[in-house]
């Protein structure tokens, strides 16, 4: 299983984007799928999750403002990303959880400008 993330940049406050991870390889055993972010000097920590049946989790500080979906047909988990503050400057991380192993595919940087 290989993920390929793409989408990052930069933008300004206020401004919107949209990452997407595409999958190759066997992921039909998938139970979920995610993105993570980790800021400089910080922990990773989980941006949004989206399970198999389609049941989301949001971390708090994205609520309302982040959006996870997948596109199962081609196999591409996508996370809109609406209202961007500084605060969401990181390196995002996309993830698939199967049963023996969460794969994780590159980062892609993020960079929101004040």
């Amino acid at each position: 299983v290989q993920l390929q993330a793409s989408g990052g940049g930069l933008v300004q406050a206020g401004g919107s984007l949209r990452l997407s991870c595409a999958a190759s390889g066997d992921i039909s055993r998938r139970i979920a799928s995610g993105w993570h972010r980790q800021a400089p000097g910080n922990q990773r920590e989980l941006v949004a999750r989206i399970t198999k049946s389609g049941v989301t989790t949001y971390a708090d500080s994205v609520k309302e403002r982040f959006t996870i979906d997948t596109d199962y047909t081609k196999n591409t988990v996508y996370l809109q990303m609406n209202n961007l503050q500084p605060e969401d400057t990181a390196v995002y991380y996309c993830n698939a959880d199967l049963p023996e192993w969460r794969y994780w595919g590159q980062g892609t940087l993020v960079t929101v400008s004040s």
